[in-house]
């Protein structure tokens, strides 16, 4: 029964873990650009929960769409004003260009908030549940529903609406969008909202699972890129395979070795997938 406790608690670590990742995915795959803003996006997504909870009683699940809405739409005013003046240069220059940014931003955070950690402490706890033995903290089963619900809203709304077809149309072949009538770098601006909404909508829902601080966005972007490289960049569905296999790894690497040594454990098959599958577990051309 122990391991089967172990595996439920590496895939409620996992369905956070997917959405953490799915927007740094989103970004990379489309715009061919590794944001390394992605981290300090996911901690200003938990100050806003954790700030709406204290000072107004707004639960943190709540506070998903309103983080998703401010982070992102900050995250297009940021592209259409600073990162579209590089779309389309080496990589080197975006990624240069967005760890200036990060570290603008992370420093701000600094500056405004402190390096002391906090974590929302709800008044009333939601509890665990004891099913069959099997122990389930209902404050990780609802941030990992609540995760693979915007993970699906996104994934339907690339699939469904004008302009997710036209992101993914721009993925596939930029130039012949583009002669289509596609509006290149609006799409690009929106691609990269949805990266920003999304790292805030899962910031918002690791407030209550994780103590939060400027100094952990690192960490976070850390485990999105791993998540993206095992997984495959840009799709979602192989962010959410990437993450569930993150999730399990560092659970049952912390029963094996000890928690220290579980995200150590994570980089080691990072490097073997690399080695023999460079694409990831569903690395395609496009999505899905």
């Amino acid at each position: 029964m122990i391991y089967v406790q172990y595996f439920v608690n590496g895939l409620l670590l996992g369905g956070l873990y997917a959405c953490i990742a799915a927007g740094f995915s989103l970004v990379w795959g489309v715009m061919n650009i590794i944001n390394m803003m992605h981290g300090a996006f996911i901690v200003l997504g938990a100050y806003i929960a954790y700030f709406s909870y204290v000072l107004f009683g707004v639960h943190p699940f709540f506070s998903v769409l309103s983080a998703g809405l401010l982070i992102g739409a900050a995250g297009y005013l940021i592209q259409r004003g600073i990162i579209n003046r590089v779309v389309g240069k080496p990589v080197l220059v975006t990624f240069t260009l967005t760890f200036g940014l990060e570290m603008i931003l992370n420093n701000a955070m600094l500056l405004g908030f402190t390096a002391d950690y906090r974590k929302v402490s709800l008044a009333e706890p939601m509890g665990t549940l004891d099913w069959s033995g099997l122990f389930l903290p209902l404050d990780r089963v609802g941030a990992m529903a609540l995760a693979i619900a915007v993970i699906m809203a996104v994934y339907l709304a690339l699939r469904r609406s004008r302009i997710g077809r036209a992101i993914v149309a721009v993925r596939f072949d930029r130039e012949a969008a583009q002669l289509m009538g596609v509006d290149v770098a609006k799409t690009y601006a929106v691609t990269f909202a949805l990266g920003a909404m999304m790292a805030a909508a899962a910031g918002a829902l690791v407030s209550v699972v994780f103590p939060i601080s400027p100094v952990t966005g690192h960490l976070f972007l850390g485990k999105a890129f791993v998540i993206c490289v095992l997984g495959g960049v840009g799709s979602i569905a192989g962010a959410v395979a990437g993450g569930l296999a993150l999730g399990l790894l560092e659970s049952f690497g912390g029963m094996l070795f000890g928690p220290e040594y579980a995200l150590t454990l994570s980089f080691c098959v990072l490097l073997v997938l690399l080695t023999f599958r460079p694409r990831g577990l569903m690395g395609i051309r496009g999505y899905e």
